[in-house]
């Protein structure tokens, strides 16, 4: 297992201030953008050995406008590191901030640290 989360963190602190790996706790200041690893696996094993991982990251943007922005700003900022964006969605939100869900993908190289998309 090789742990990317760190630098895709970093990668959305740069565009956004409020940013967290948790729910949101300031709503005050929007927008509020959070990441959650869902998933960091096994991909491929040689000699009992991994050598490639798999990871899946949701990313969540809250705002009282437009997501539009800053959806394009992250994309931007977590696609430079190697991950695909396999999804983009809206979801009701029953506060009535504007919530958009993003879903990205990658295949980390375990010696050399490259992430790229297999699929």
């Amino acid at each position: 297992m090789k742990n990317v989360k760190d630098q895709v963190f970093e990668a959305l602190l740069k565009v956004n201030e409020n940013t967290s790996d948790l729910y949101p706790a300031n709503w005050a200041k929007l927008p509020a953008v959070q990441c959650v690893e869902e998933e960091n696996k096994v991909y491929e094993r040689t000699d009992n050995k991994e050598d490639k991982a798999y990871v899946r990251y949701r990313i969540d943007i809250w705002n009282g406008g437009s997501t539009s922005e800053i959806a394009q700003k992250v994309d931007e900022a977590v696609s430079a590191l190697g991950l695909v964006r396999t999804s983009c969605a809206d979801v009701p939100d029953p506060s009535g901030l504007r919530h958009k869900q993003l879903r990205y993908e990658g295949i980390i190289d375990m010696y050399s640290d490259v992430v790229y998309w297999n699929g």
